[in-house]
């Protein structure tokens, strides 16, 4: 997909952004004497895709775990669909729609493609054990709508090919795409996404930026990644936050935030006074 295919479909997808679906207001996340997040505060409009960016070490990790709960903050309030939060629970986020990606992919390498998916249902499974283990009435009914959402999410990834294959058989750029499948599973309102374009070639990353871009035209997921190739930042997302040192640096659209001197500062690796 050209980047002029991709900045068209951005200036589409602003015409559908809407209201705060989650925002973080001072946010502090300390890790014995390491402050990971100091003060930062954003949010996150329903329908856009938003990037965090900044140098390595910057904090972008630390945000989306404190985001989706797997970090507890010290200090500020989550905000999600206009409940302020003092803390995020995992359980919860994922229940109210809130899916993740890791850096490091973290897929169950002995399982197929299909089951490593089909682990992004379980929170939408309402069968008992009991009914799973002898696979009969609801639990077969369950089985068979989530293969079929499967299903669906397979074709939309176009790895039908690999449906049957071990994930720890898979190069790299399939699992990647693995894992954002097994994400899309759970029908997310929010997906963060951390660095899905990592260690791609150029037509690896140009295909996942056109899943990332349908994704959120399509089934109007927001989303919210990390990414470090400015190119990719500047053509998909709506609007860029920029950490350094776990501080918020800058915050609006790409071409403003591209243009900040603290911003080329701190990408050019310019020391701080």
């Amino acid at each position: 997909m050209s980047g002029v295919q991709q900045r068209e479909s951005a200036v589409q997808r602003k015409r559908q952004i809407g209201e705060v679906l989650l925002a973080v207001e001072n946010i502090g996340l300390r890790f014995g004497g390491v402050q990971a997040l100091s003060g930062v505060s954003f949010d996150i409009r329903e329908g856009e895709i938003r990037a965090i960016i900044g140098p390595n070490g910057a904090g972008k990790s630390s945000m989306l775990n404190v985001i989706n709960g797997f970090y507890q903050p010290q200090e500020g309030v989550i905000v999600w669909r206009g409940q302020r939060l003092r803390r995020m629970r995992p359980h919860f986020a994922a229940r109210s729609g809130i899916a993740r990606t890791f850096q490091n992919i973290a897929l169950f390498k002995g399982m197929s493609t299909l089951d490593n998916i089909m682990t992004g249902r379980m929170l939408k499974m309402r069968a008992t054990m009991l009914e799973q283990a002898i696979y009969w009435g609801r639990a077969r009914r369950e089985e068979l709508e989530h293969r079929a959402f499967v299903e669906r999410i397979i074709d939309f990834l176009e790895i039908q090919h690999i449906r049957n294959v071990p994930v720890g058989r898979l190069p790299y750029g399939l699992q990647k795409r693995v894992e954002l499948a097994r994400a899309l599973a759970m029908q997310p309102t929010l997906l963060l996404l951390d660095e899905p374009m990592a260690g791609m070639n150029l037509e690896e990353k140009e295909d996942m930026c056109r899943y990332i871009l349908d994704v959120n035209e399509e089934f109007g997921t927001t989303v919210a990644l990390i990414e470090h190739d400015m190119g990719v930042v500047m053509d998909i997302s709506d609007r860029v936050v920029v950490l350094d040192y776990g501080r918020l640096l800058a915050d609006g659209p790409p071409e403003a935030v591209r243009r900040d001197p603290e911003v080329i500062k701190a990408y050019l690796g310019v020391p701080h006074e």
